[in-house]
């Protein structure tokens, strides 16, 4: 089988597509014969080595997947050979066969094409569980989503709307703003051309913002959590910006807000059921039309460097799919 290989930390050009051996099943797994593979900005920075963790050498990037099933484990009994599916994977997922946990595969609705199902997991199931478990986001209160037109920050949008939140998106161009107000925000900032802390504290009246979403940090994320009101929560979700921010800890103290960690993937492994609760919920908002990823582009498996060096370079919205 064909797979994206990388051998050394580094740009996404340093990334090979090679041959190798099919892949075998151990107990409680399965594996996919891939169709499709979403893109994540985690991916552009696991290759690089700036990744919570790092695999051994060489390996194969990609996490969000679809797929048929091509062989199943011993204990599998939810999936069967030939059965179209989804799931999710640390890595390994750009290839022609990915092996995957049967707790993190689940049966594809029909609804959704391969490249829609291989777009949803990652970036609703980060959303949601930032949103609904970490934020504890109520009907009525103001939600602040940063970085609001990549995959993750756009499906906070939609969710937070959904979820009743009067929702503010701030993104770094006029155009990307214009595709947050399609999936629901309310009103938008565009940090490029106005002060964030300030602009937070006109629209809010002085009050502040209940809850932050941050998948940026960088520059954005102080100025943010200056502008949550009392008891606010503050996710943070990554650091698309490059830059870790260090946060001067009487700002949460002054507000009695709260700064709360936001990491998916491991919530995802640790507590398969109630991951599994929140999938439910997400595939059944999608099967009456309340979600719909947006796909900015799909490409070829042997021009996966090409897009994910489109992610690193900013100019993607909503999600990137390699096709297979």
């Amino acid at each position: 089988m064909k797979a994206i290989r990388c051998k050394s930390y580094g740009p996404p050009s340093n990334l090979v597509l090679e041959d190798l051996d099919a892949l075998k099943t151990g107990p409680k797994q399965v594996v996919v014969a891939t169709k499709a593979c979403g893109l994540n900005f985690p991916d552009t920075l696991i290759i690089q080595g700036l990744y919570q963790f790092k695999p051994d050498l060489p390996f194969t990037p990609g996490s969000d997947l679809a797929g048929i099933v091509k062989e199943v484990g011993e204990g599998v009994k939810h999936l069967e050979v030939g059965q179209e599916v989804f799931g999710f994977v640390p890595y390994g997922a750009l290839a022609e066969e990915v092996l995957v946990p049967a707790s993190a595969c689940f049966p594809k609705p029909p609804q959704m094409d391969f490249e829609t199902a291989a777009s949803f997991l990652m970036a609703y199931g980060t959303s949601y569980h930032a949103l609904h478990d970490r934020g504890q986001l109520k009907e009525g209160e103001t939600l602040l989503v940063l970085g609001a037109s990549g995959g993750v920050g756009l499906a906070a949008v939609e969710l937070g709307k959904l979820m009743g939140a009067r929702v503010i998106a701030a993104a770094s161009t006029d155009g990307k703003l214009e595709l947050c107000k399609g999936y629901g925000a309310d009103i938008t900032i565009n940090y490029n051309e106005q002060d964030l802390k300030t602009t937070l504290k006109e629209l809010t009246n002085g009050k502040g913002v209940d809850v932050v979403y941050d998948p940026v940090g960088g520059p954005y994320s102080e100025p943010a959590l200056r502008a949550t009101a009392r008891y606010g929560r503050f996710l943070v979700v990554g650091f698309a910006a490059g830059d870790i921010p260090k946060i001067p800890l009487n700002l949460p103290l002054l507000k009695e807000a709260e700064v709360v960690g936001v990491f998916w993937g491991s919530f995802a492994m640790k507590e398969p059921q109630a991951n599994m609760a929140n999938s439910m919920q997400l595939m059944k908002w999608h099967a009456e039309g309340k979600l719909k990823p947006y796909i900015h582009k799909t490409y070829e498996l042997q021009e996966t460097a090409v897009a994910l060096e489109e992610m690193i370079q900013r100019k993607v919205m909503g999600k990137l799919v390699v096709t297979i």
